[in-house]
């Protein structure tokens, strides 16, 4: 029988989280001869290499990897991924997701029958009632309208639409741009909660929400490309209190400046409440631990200049009027 389905998952450098995924995806309840798995590694990793070849041996279903000649981002892998695929449904999931064990005869039932259709699978977040501020950031995935972690296209959608932009060099925004080309090229993209995918939380460094800011330059590339949806799904409006907190500094700075010890505690007030203010909100609902306080506390004090830089820089690079 011929590739009904071929699943791309990119990677790089993450053996034991792809490995867990691979094992899941052994496991479908899906005829062993109608589904491919292609593993596309971002850039020349020979660790990567020799995990899979230890999977080598099964007959059905077939194993692919396909090794990027240089480092270019996820987007590039999965259309790399797609591109040499055999199936005329192509799914999408992640190194660090376990799909469940009915997610491919899910998305095959829903796009077995139609040529331009894409579908977004449900996707489940584990973490604590009080989580983590990272956890938290993660656990919104299972909110998104359209991520790559549970995704369908069928092939003839992703080739019309030209697939990923590959100017989406980081693992940020690229799920986005897809859905929107497949909005402005009026391909259904339908929510199918019984196309399942486990998304447990990965272990995080100390301070990852001030590195994670510099993703922030893609949303001014993906607001050049669809201004009106972006607003619409991503952000109704600038992130003003980021921006009053950055002014409050330039406040604070200009009376110490001009001498105007009056300005300058009004600036350092303003500042203050701010800040703690968005300290609040980060600790709102997230673990009180004194570790995990403390660094919220800190990358508090970075991330509003962090973020609006990064932002800035993506609006210079691509040449938008972001703000």
């Amino acid at each position: 029988m011929s590739i009904a389905i071929s699943v791309i998952i990119p990677t790089y450098k993450r053996t034991q989280l792809l490995v867990r995924c691979l094992k899941a995806l052994l496991q479908q309840r899906f005829e062993k001869d109608r589904y491919e798995i292609i593993v596309v590694s971002d850039g020349p990793d020979d660790e990567t290499q020799r995990i899979f070849n230890g999977f080598a041996g099964y007959e059905y279903p077939a194993l692919r990897y396909l090794p990027l000649s240089t480092k270019k981002g996820p987007a590039a892998a999965r259309n790399c991924g797609w591109l040499n695929a055999k199936g005329s449904i192509i799914a999408f999931t992640d190194d660090d997701c376990v799909p469940d064990i009915h997610w491919l005869d899910q998305l095959y039932q829903h796009l077995k029958d139609q040529e331009y259709a894409a579908i977004t699978g449900k996707v489940i977040v584990p973490v604590n009632k009080r989580p983590t501020d990272f956890e938290k950031n993660t656990a919104g995935l299972q909110f998104a309208d359209f991520i790559t972690a549970n995704c369908a296209c069928t092939k003839a959608a992703l080739v019309k639409t030209g697939g990923f932009d590959e100017d989406f060099s980081m693992a940020w925004r690229e799920d986005s741009d897809l859905e929107f080309k497949l909005i402005a090229n009026h391909i259904p993209v339908t929510r199918v909660n019984t196309a399942i995918v486990t998304h447990p939380v990965r272990h995080a460094a100390w301070g990852v929400s001030i590195r994670e800011q510099k993703k922030t330059m893609f949303n001014a590339l993906l607001y050049k490309k669809y201004p009106g949806l972006y607003r619409q799904k991503i952000q109704p409006a600038p992130p003003v209190l980021y921006y009053g907190i950055i002014t409050a500094v330039l406040v604070m700075l200009a009376g110490v400046l001009l001498t105007d010890t009056l300005m300058a505690l009004a600036g350092a007030a303003m500042w203050l409440v701010l800040t703690l203010y968005f300290i609040y909100k980060r600790l709102q609902t997230t673990s009180l631990a004194l570790a995990h306080v403390a660094e919220m506390i800190v990358t508090s004090l970075v991330i509003p200049f962090a973020s609006i830089y990064w932002q800035w820089y993506g609006a210079v690079k691509y040449r938008v009027l972001f703000i």
